[in-house]
């Protein structure tokens, strides 16, 4: 006999059941396969870094219960942890893992160093490419991409707002970028956030504008 787990890394993905059907499938075919039924399964919702995982510690008391075997979809399902699957098979709970139904103790050793590289190359990867997204100005937090965005418009929209105030200024015989500033001051032209025009904010709105100060 079989006692089935699946795991997914969100509730969201748990609600949608994104991932759910495809181990749901691949744990079945197996079972029907192997000739052997698959008398419960438990489904969890929690990050592959996390140890504590209340439906596998139920899933792998039924299996002691019930002198069954647990059967999961991917070895990472278990987990992308070395020590967590080392110290699952020093239980002695036999698991068959779809995806390497041979694999030894050796095996299963090597696979989870794997799946934990990985996890850490992503996590890695993940915090790279913010640190990118936040050093080109992203918004970063819910929904980051789309704010980010959406102050891009906005300081796009503000720059077309005030090009005939900065043409004026070129037009007038500003050269630098504090004539611009000393300028636009003495017209009342508006700042980007209602303070003083000086350098910074006139370079700012200029290479929006593709104004040059010569």
């Amino acid at each position: 006999m079989f006692v089935g787990y699946i795991r997914v890394s969100t509730d969201r993905q748990a609600a949608s059941g994104l991932g759910l059907e495809a181990q749901r499938t691949a744990i079945e075919q197996y079972a029907v396969l192997q000739g052997r039924e698959i008398i419960e399964i438990y489904v969890e919702a929690e990050s592959g870094k996390l140890k504590d995982r209340p439906q596998l510690n139920t899933a792998l008391a039924h299996c002691r219960r019930a002198k069954a075997t647990l059967l999961i979809a991917k070895l990472d399902r278990l987990a992308r942890n070395v020590a967590f699957v080392s110290a699952l098979m020093e239980t002695g709970t036999e698991f068959v893992a779809v995806d390497a139904p041979f694999a030894n103790r050796l095996m299963i050793h090597v696979l989870s160093a794997v799946a934990e590289w990985e996890r850490e190359q992503i996590s890695e990867r993940t915090k790279a490419a913010l640190a990118a997204a936040k050093a080109r100005g992203v918004k970063l937090g819910t929904y980051g991409v789309v704010l980010g965005a959406r102050k891009r418009e906005e300081a796009d929209r503000y720059a077309e707002s005030v090009r005939p105030a900065f043409i004026a200024a070129r037009d007038a015989g500003c050269a630098s970028l504090r004539d611009y500033a000393a300028h636009l001051s003495a017209a009342g032209t508006p700042t980007p956030n209602g303070g003083k025009w000086h350098a910074s904010n006139v370079s700012l709105v200029l290479r929006r504008l593709g104004v040059a100060t010569a």
